[in-house]
């Protein structure tokens, strides 16, 4: 669960978020809408603590505020806009990162760490470029296995920033119902960004995502739109904690 409460920031005398308070259940699916500038990253890097703000932010019930960072990417992982890539490092050891919260003190990965990486590595149609440098892939290719990394960590938070931009429409599907089965799966709850407001990709008999529409807000220092998908129903939440 994710609760903001009077969320503001700002960079200098630009007011980047001005007030926002919104909520997004367990096992739910809020998703912010909005041209360049409306403040969408800024929200999802607040929550990720990565900028600066005033107001509250809360986390499965618990403040970041003060939270440890090891405690933090338990509970929420982050998939950003424009992520930091080692050339080096290959598909598979970069996927495996996302275990790293899980790993403790002076530990290495084990066999469990790597299936996790292995199965979501296959999931994400990654499997034929495991062994490659990462400074090899395309800008897709390069956007997929960030997701990986991210859904690796098994955070029951998941941050989307403008996730498939850069996929074509078929893996773009792929990859937005891959992360709508795990969060109906294990009850994740996503906050993703976009800008399009044709993100609702559709394939021959459903949509994606079940998404409503929510009221609006104009675009000086707040959001523009919300949309938002339904949890799964309570038992599949208990036995996603469960596991």
């Amino acid at each position: 669960m994710i609760s903001l409460e009077d969320v503001r920031v700002s960079y200098g005398a630009a007011v980047a978020l001005n007030g926002v308070t919104e909520r997004a259940a367990d096992g739910e699916w809020l998703c912010l809408i909005g041209p360049n500038g409306a403040g969408k990253t800024t929200l999802l890097q607040a929550v990720a603590r990565q900028v600066r703000h005033d107001g509250r932010i809360e986390v499965c019930g618990q403040p970041t505020a003060g939270m440890s960072r090891r405690k933090l990417a338990r509970l929420v992982a982050y998939v950003p806009q424009r992520p930091q890539l080692p050339p080096d490092m290959t598909v598979g050891d970069y996927v495996l990162l996302g275990r790293t919260p899980h790993i403790g003190y002076l530990r290495v990965e084990t066999d469990a760490d790597r299936q996790i990486s292995a199965e979501l590595i296959d999931r994400l149609a990654l499997s034929a470029m495991a062994g490659r440098e990462l400074r090899t892939l395309s800008g897709g290719e390069l956007q997929r296995l960030v997701l990986a990394r991210a859904l690796a960590q098994q955070a029951p938070v998941l941050l989307l920033d403008e996730p498939t931009s850069a996929l074509d429409l078929g893996r773009r599907v792929d990859a937005l119902e891959l992360v709508d089965a795990l969060r109906r799966e294990r009850s994740l709850t996503v906050l993703s960004a976009v800008h399009d407001l044709t993100h609702r990709h559709r394939r021959p008999g459903r949509d994606f995502p079940p998404l409503a529409s929510r009221p609006g807000a104009d675009r000086a220092g707040r959001l523009t739109a919300r949309t938002r998908a339904t949890p799964p129903p309570r038992s599949a939440r208990r036995r996603a904690r469960g596991r």
